[in-house]
């Protein structure tokens, strides 16, 4: 028998914009693994931010991203 799946994480805080929210990483399934985010993107946001990002300010720096100067 498989050990069951660890659940997402549902006390997360966004340490863009404060909000709550549930991550799913740890539990293997997340929406935010559907997002394209730049390889430059991801290395700012690794240096600027510590933990995971919402979906909402995840997509808005993604838009942003792609849109250009």
């Amino acid at each position: 028998m498989n050990p069951p799946a660890p659940a997402p994480v549902p006390d997360a805080t966004c340490p863009r914009c404060g909000g709550a929210f549930a991550c799913g990483a740890q539990a293997g399934r997340c929406d935010c693994f559907d997002l394209r985010l730049t390889d430059a993107l991801r290395a700012e946001l690794a240096a600027r931010y510590s933990g995971c990002l919402c979906l909402p300010c995840l997509r808005e720096l993604a838009a942003a991203s792609m849109t250009p100067p």
